[in-house]
């Protein structure tokens, strides 16, 4: 007798069945697949490093729809690159930054922190030939100012820290216009500079790209000022503070931060001129002074979220990685507004649904804990962390 180990959907008893209609956000499965299975086996590979094999990635570009493709190999302290988009599974990349070889780990690279070492690299960006990296455990943002062509090319610039030596969390004191605390996210949009300082509970702005290391931000959002960091400004929940800043995109002119310690999106209608501006709206929850995840309830809708840290824009869409729940919910650009339900959906059946992997064995579709989600042009890239893989999806027409 032949036995499924892989159970079907969830019973309808058990959870309450969401009718608003799916969008298909992705096509039905990604084009590529990188690390995560071994052939045949639906289990996650190894942690083993090499050029092909992945552990807890929570990061990932395109600079252009050819390429490169440069991944945050989160848990062997290191960027992957490949110069042009992989068409075929398990294409090696073809060099590494933060490691000796492809087959080394360790954080620092096992050595003193420098130009080219990583301590949990977690979020990057490529715009205009500029990629930046967000190495949270350093407590910096790492720049190239050139995009770098050959392994262990050093950065240009550091930021948060006054050399490329330095690794202490606000510079091993207060925090500062000039200081970092546990990095999460960066964004390189329109030459803006924006990092998630999460440790900080708050995000820094650079209007522009700076040219010293360890330059001030110029503005910041979710504190009254650039020397605080009080979780939610030091109050309750509401439109200025936040908990968790993960991750930031830019809607049609629109800033927004994924805040996952409040399970909510924060959008913002105009870049502030000053700190302590408030948000005009969150998605997520019902209203600013919300904060619960799934609204309080077990199961998800299409208008909660569950400790979202990743967020995009691709054509038509704004895409968040709604981690916890194990799925990715989009919005449509003309129907974003305060407490706006998703429509497109990824990673589960229905908008009610939730569980890693769909309670199962991971198949070439599902999602087991998403970190970040980038777009470039039609082609979305989610780091699914919790399978140790990198996904190359298609947006649906």
């Amino acid at each position: 007798m032949k036995v499924s180990l892989r159970p079907g959907p969830d019973p309808p008893r058990l959870r309450p069945r969401v009718e608003r209609p799916v969008e298909a956000l992705l096509e039905t499965a990604p084009s590529v697949v990188l690390g995560g299975q071994r052939r045949g086996v639906p289990l996650a590979q190894p942690i083993v490093p090499s050029s092909r094999t992945l552990f807890g990635p929570r990061g990932a570009c395109l600079a252009s729809s050819e390429g490169p493709l440069i991944l945050c190999d989160t848990g062997h302290h290191r960027l992957l690159i490949w110069n042009r988009v992989p068409t075929v599974e398990d294409t090696p990349a073809d060099f590494v930054i933060g490691q000796p070889s492809f087959d080394t780990e360790g954080r620092n690279g096992k050595g003193l922190p420098g130009p080219a070492t990583l301590n949990v690299p977690t979020g990057v960006s490529v715009e205009g030939g500029i990629l930046a990296v967000a190495d949270a455990w350093n407590h910096r943002v790492l720049v190239w100012t050139t995009f770098p062509k050959a392994s262990n090319q050093p950065a240009d610039l550091v930021l948060g820290q006054p050399s490329f030596e330095d690794v202490e969390a606000n510079r091993g004191g207060s925090a500062r216009a000039d200081t970092l605390n546990w990095c999460y996210g960066v964004a390189v949009v329109e030459r803006r500079l924006i990092v998630a300082d999460t440790g900080n509970r708050r995000v820094l702005v650079w209007n522009r790209l700076p040219e010293e290391h360890g330059a001030p931000a110029d503005l910041v959002l979710g504190q009254h000022d650039l020397e605080s960091r009080d979780e939610n400004a030091g109050t309750e929940p509401g439109p200025l503070g936040m908990r968790w800043p993960h991750a930031v995109a830019v809607s049609c002119g629109r800033p927004m931060v994924t805040d996952a310690g409040n399970n909510r999106v924060m959008v913002w209608e105009d870049w502030p001129p000053t700190a302590g501006v408030p948000c005009d709206y969150v998605l997520g929850q019902a209203d600013s002074g919300s904060s619960d995840h799934n609204r309080a309830a077990y199961w998800p809708t299409p208008r909660a979220l569950n400790m979202p840290y990743g967020l995009t824009t691709s054509e038509d869409w704004v895409i968040a990685a709604d981690t916890a729940n194990s799925r990715l919910v989009g919005w449509r650009h003309s129907q974003l507004g305060p407490d706006a339900p998703a429509t497109g959906l990824a990673g589960q059946y229905d908008f009610g649904a939730k569980g890693d992997n769909r309670w199962a064995l991971p198949v070439r579709d599902s999602l087991c804990w998403p970190y970040s989600v980038s777009a470039c042009g039609r082609t979305v890239v989610v780091a699914d962390s919790g399978n140790n893989r990198v996904l190359l999806w298609r947006l649906e027409r």
